[in-house]
């Protein structure tokens, strides 16, 4: 089995909180992973690292390597902007732009340079069947974005990062916020797209990492305190530590 990243003693500091704590793991290709852990305990952070979104933010410090498909994407060469399109990110709160559906989805394209309206309308389509969202908004392709319910609105949010053909999807808590229905219908769709690109999920639910995800880590105080094959870890975890937390002794 391929890696997509292998990550060696990664820090990440902000203001001198030291909120990853020198994690090594191997994240495998085309497989759902889920990161899993109590509030606070640096998940949020992890995934943020590995498309560098803890660049953006102030006084934010960071140690160790994160390689991507063997490539450190933290080399001088490494464009920002592209390491984002081959690694996008979706997050808890959906958060569609002031436009219209089609501009949702159309965003990443046009800032790439496509202006030819027959390919945009192709890209958009094909990028809407994708995130199982087309039969629902087809014909109001001009609304705006925030008519969509919530569940809607985060469906959009994944086609317009899939609108670029990412090569990974980086998802934290991207059901926070949305109903049951809402719910089964993000997970149906990672699902089908796990088949196609790398996920990464980061979930407070157990359920939803037991039933989503192919291999799954446990962070807690931001360590890596386990890493292995779903079924494993929640049936047979080696750690006590992981055995109290999948059994809801806290967090």
């Amino acid at each position: 089995m391929s890696n997509a990243f292998e990550i060696k003693n990664l820090n990440i500091y902000y203001n001198g909180l030291h909120a990853v704590k020198n994690v090594s793991i191997d994240i495998p290709h085309t497989l759902i992973t889920a990161i899993i852990g109590a509030s606070g305990c640096g998940k949020s952070s992890f995934l943020r690292a590995m498309n560098r979104m803890n660049d953006l933010i102030p006084n934010s410090r960071r140690t160790g390597e994160i390689l991507f498909h063997g490539v450190d994407i933290h080399q001088p060469m490494m464009s920002e902007v592209t390491l984002r399109r081959r690694i996008g990110m979706v997050f808890q709160k959906p958060n569609p732009f002031p436009f219209s559906i089609f501009d949702n989805v159309a965003y990443g394209l046009r800032i790439q340079g496509m202006r030819d309206k027959a390919t945009l309308d192709q890209r958009v389509e094909e990028s809407l069947r994708r995130a199982a969202l087309w039969p629902e908004v087809k014909d109001r392709l001009k609304q705006s974005a925030f008519a969509l319910s919530g569940g809607q609105q985060q469906r959009l949010c994944i086609a317009r990062t899939l609108a670029v053909d990412p090569e990974v999807l980086l998802l934290d808590e991207p059901c926070a916020s949305l109903d049951p229905t809402g719910t089964a219908r993000i997970e149906e769709l990672l699902q089908k797209l796990e088949k196609e690109i790398t996920i990464i999920i980061v979930t407070h639910n157990m359920q939803q990492a037991k039933r989503l995800s192919d291999t799954v880590g446990f962070f807690h105080l931001g360590e890596l305190v386990e890493f292995g094959r779903t079924e494993e870890m929640f049936e047979h975890p080696r750690i006590q530590l992981t055995r109290d937390y999948i059994m809801g002794h806290f967090g």
